[in-house]
């Protein structure tokens, strides 16, 4: 079982990890400076492929198996390992990988907020939608850049704790 759990993990952690790291540095701002094309792309990305369900599903994997290889190292949360450098190390990475999850899920919301905003911009948009399109657009810069910190912060304590004494 540990080893299944840790084999889902790990692959699970590299198609989330890097899946939102090449999103946040090289999809999304190249999506920002091509315009109306960047757009069709990422309406695309969002709609007609598996994209958010793959993510989806790889970062719940990942955090779900992570709980529970956790647990079994702790002994459920109550041996002395958790404060030993190893224990501290995956203990802060899991609470890392956990914020970026949930870094995920804003960005996913923010996303349905700008393209329903997109759907009911028909022209020019009004004063009132360029304003909402300026204040979704800065929660998801913040989102985004939240979520690649965590998510960074994750993957290195999970590389190096097993290192940390």
């Amino acid at each position: 079982m540990f080893t299944v759990l840790r084999f889902l993990h790990i692959i699970a952690g590299i198609v989330w990890g890097g899946g939102a790291i090449m999103m946040n540095l090289v999809f999304g701002p190249a999506i920002g400076a091509t315009g109306d094309a960047g757009k069709q792309f990422a309406g695309h990305l969002m709609t007609k492929t598996a994209f958010s369900k793959i993510m989806l599903g790889s970062g719940l994997t990942t955090v779900l198996a992570g709980t529970y290889l956790y647990g079994i190292n702790s002994s459920w949360f109550s041996s002395g390992w958790m404060m030993s450098g190893q224990g501290v190390g995956f203990g802060i990475g899991a609470v890392a990988g956990i914020i970026a999850l949930v870094f995920g899920f804003m960005i996913g919301n923010t996303n349905s907020a700008l393209a329903a905003l997109g759907a009911q911009i028909q022209g020019k948009p009004t004063d009132a939608q360029m304003a909402q399109m300026g204040a979704l657009r800065k929660r998801q810069a913040f989102v985004t850049t939240g979520n690649t910190i965590f998510i960074i912060i994750s993957i290195v304590l999970m590389a190096s704790a097993r290192f940390f004494g």
